[in-house]
């Protein structure tokens, strides 16, 4: 019989899979949430803290943004790489990500940007020298130069970190160093191999795990490291391990879906969230999908940093409102680090949510926390102030 799961609970099913469920606070385990989620997306825009630490610290709000790199440098517990965007993965995970290596390598290096000699000898000096970024190379765009296009040098690292041949080392300032991926993974991963088809099941049901239930396009784009038709024939030798379930949406529809055995134990678990509300990066994996976003909270969102001005319908860089299980709003901040100022630009609360001093409170509060992350001590109103 397939299991029906009323739309309040497919959205607190959601938000405890996330980690957004609890209060965040309290002692940190900054290795164990990563793994929790499964990655975290790296982004370069800093508008008030890149969004790999505002992640993490909408889960547990000590984190501070060092921490990270020190995972990454020295602690070699995570490493970096690719799903649907490049991403922080805990190392542990190296060995079932093999496949993720030969499909982005293959890919890659149908394109080859230099010939094998420069390949080796960019290979050559990173051997010799240690950790190096793209600044430690010198080549020219032949031709045209489009938008988007890359030197040479640039193009064969990506290349050879896709391929899994270079490893990132670690950041300094955000900017990458690559060093040869024996001399960062360690050989206990480096050591183990699984098949193909290990790898698929594990990536499959470790991505089922954190979706809570979900469709098999969703199951595929979680990691973005299989393609549709590997996720379906997964999907039919897992028969007797998937359960079907019937999701209702935020529009009263029924969705088909699978879902882990332990579903029901996930259900009795998945709880009322906490009443804080929270500011949560636009690259959260829990608006990711905006799809799924849409269809259990009825949010429509989108992120507008390409879309020129005159054409955006709320601003450039706008972050979610979460209260409760519920997304009561959309806030467009920015940060003036120097000066210590974190401004409010503008604010838009849902039109099916009444705002009230309650709420007001909770924002006030939330704003004082993110501008505490980021070393700012005033919260700068530039538009209306929401009250009751």
């Amino acid at each position: 019989m397939t299991l029906k799961i009323k739309n309040r609970d497919a959205r607190r099913l959601w938000l405890n899979r996330q980690g957004l469920s609890r209060t965040p606070t309290g002692p940190l385990d900054l290795l164990q949430t990563i793994k929790n989620l499964g990655f975290v997306q790296l982004d370069t825009i800093r508008n008030v803290t890149r969004a790999h630490h505002h992640i993490l610290w909408s889960r547990n709000q000590n984190y501070r943004e060092p921490m990270l790199n020190k995972l990454l440098r020295k602690d070699r517990s995570v490493f970096e790489h690719f799903t649907h965007d490049a991403s922080i993965l805990p190392m542990e995970y190296y060995p079932v990500w093999q496949r993720q290596f030969r499909r982005l390598g293959a890919r890659g290096g149908r394109h080859k940007a230099m010939d094998a000699a420069s390949i080796a000898a960019i290979r050559a000096r990173i051997f010799t020298e240690g950790p190096l970024s793209t600044h430690a190379f010198d080549t020219k765009i032949i031709g045209k130069k489009e938008m988007w296009a890359r030197p040479p040098h640039k193009r064969v690292l990506d290349q050879l970190w896709y391929a899994g041949e270079l490893a990132t080392s670690h950041r300094e300032n955000f900017i990458k160093y690559y060093d040869l991926s024996e001399r960062v993974v360690p050989a206990v991963y480096r050591d183990i191999a699984h098949s193909d088809e290990y790898q698929m099941d594990w990536l499959c049901k470790a991505a089922l795990d954190r979706l809570g239930c979900a469709t098999l396009g969703e199951i595929q784009r979680f990691w973005a490291a299989l393609d549709a038709a590997e996720v379906k024939s997964w999907a039919g030798k897992a028969v007797d391990y998937l359960v079907p379930v019937e999701i209702e949406t935020m529009t009263g529809d029924w969705v088909s879906m699978v879902a882990a055995p332990d579903i029901e134990a996930l259900l009795a678990e998945a709880g009322a969230p906490t009443s804080r509300l929270r500011i949560l990066s636009p690259f959260d994996p829990a608006v990711r999908d905006r799809t799924r976003l849409a269809r259990l909270f009825g949010f429509d969102y989108r992120i507008e940093i390409f879309v020129p001005a005159a054409q955006r319908r709320w601003g450039y860089y706008v972050y979610p409102l979460l209260e409760r299980d519920r997304f009561v709003g959309r806030i467009e901040l920015k940060a003036d680090r120097k000066a210590g100022i974190l401004k409010v630009i503008q604010i838009w609360p849902e039109s099916y949510v009444k705002w009230n001093g309650d709420r007001t409170d909770k924002l006030d509060a939330e704003l004082a926390r993110l501008a505490w992350l980021i070393g700012a001590d005033t919260v700068d109103w530039q538009c209306g102030r929401l009250i009751s």
